[in-house]
């Protein structure tokens, strides 16, 4: 009996996985070391009731003892300030005629997270969606059935609008598309070199006529090409274009956009040498409480204001992954009254 404890024993402590054995006395045999910080130091001898406690298990653990069934349940915890979900399998053991249960925990926060993140990506996806269709369909049905049908100012007024919605959503499915087409080439590294000082050049240039009617003034501080980084132009491109018209979107009225671009140099944060590309506007700003969730998927400062300028908040989701393919960094910097800044390293 006591070889094969030992054995159990040493099985147990030769998983990777937190594993805790506890006997037909439903007190805590034994504990490996993964799993002491689950259930403490001194779990072993003790009630399972106080060193489990979460009444799920709890109850999973008593039926194990009473009919030998194989179960599965969860248990969550905190480690290191965050939420950790651990999914348990619960196996009866016999030794001769003794019996005891066997918990073997798995860390699944990471399939939680992504589940999570795929409920709420198709819940925001359908909201972002549902508004400007029911506005489609409540107008064509004014149109055909209503008043406006004979209304020939009103009915050309309807259009207008459904136009704009239905361009929205066509923004939305761009957005949509490209943000799966970044995801999908994220691990594969660019082995392309492009020269960052003509690319900004041109986007700057396409864009000006834009600020322009915003009554604004891109000011460029670009040094003489070339400015080599490797990447992919295309979506370079797309990331410089994001961050120039969200300054376009958001900057003031009157004031300017200061957009500059540092020939590679040291970077401590890249440990490398880098380019620094940073766009500035000289807009109403933001509280930096919003900063760690800017780049999430759908998140807005202001969500109103952000819709009426066209906006679908996944730009900054997009910038955020293309800068992830290109191994930079992104950083932003904000105050309620004094702009915004956002800062990009790209490894040179």
């Amino acid at each position: 009996m006591t070889d094969a404890r030992e054995l159990l024993q040493s099985v147990v402590d030769a998983l990777p996985q937190p594993m805790v054995v506890i006997g037909d006395d439903e007190r805590i045999h034994h504990v490996n070391g993964p799993a002491l910080r689950l259930v403490g130091n001194n779990a072993v001898g003790r009630h399972f009731i106080t060193a489990l406690r979460q009444p799920s298990l709890l109850d999973t653990v008593e039926a194990t003892l009473r009919d030998h069934a194989p179960r599965q349940t969860s248990f969550l915890t905190r480690e290191d300030g965050q939420d950790v979900t651990y999914a348990i399998r619960c196996a009866a053991i016999h030794r001769g005629d003794r019996h005891g249960v066997l918990l073997s925990f798995e860390d699944v926060t990471d399939v939680e997270a992504a589940s999570q993140m795929r409920r709420d990506f198709v819940a925001n996806v359908s909201h972002e969606l549902k508004t400007p269709l029911t506005a489609l369909l409540g107008f064509i049905e004014t149109i055909l059935h209503g008043p406006a049908r004979e209304d020939a100012a009103a009915r050309d007024r309807f259009l207008g609008i459904m136009e704009a919605e239905a361009e929205r959503m066509n923004r939305l499915v761009g957005d949509l598309l490209s943000l799966n087409r970044v995801e999908a080439t994220e691990r594969m590294r660019p082995t392309s070199r492009i020269d960052l000082a003509v690319l900004l050049t041109s986007v700057v240039k396409s864009l000006s006529g834009i600020a322009g009617d915003a009554g604004l003034e891109i000011r460029a501080d670009v040094p003489e090409p070339p400015v080599s980084v490797p990447g992919d132009a295309d979506q370079l491109r797309q990331v410089l274009t994001n961050l120039i018209e969200n300054a376009i979107k958001y900057g003031a009225e009157g004031k300017r956009i200061d957009v500059r671009l540092t020939p590679p140099a040291y970077h401590p944060r890249m440990r490398c040498d880098a380019v620094e590309l940073v766009v500035r506007d000289f807009g109403p700003g933001f509280d930096p409480v919003h900063i760690p969730r800017l780049t999430e998927r759908f998140y807005r400062v202001d969500s109103h204001r952000s819709r009426q300028m066209g906006g679908t908040g996944l730009g900054l989701a997009i910038v955020k992954h293309i800068i992830g393919r290109h191994r930079g960094r992104i950083q932003i910097e904000s105050e309620p009254g004094q702009g915004a800044a956002f800062r990009v390293l790209l490894p040179a």
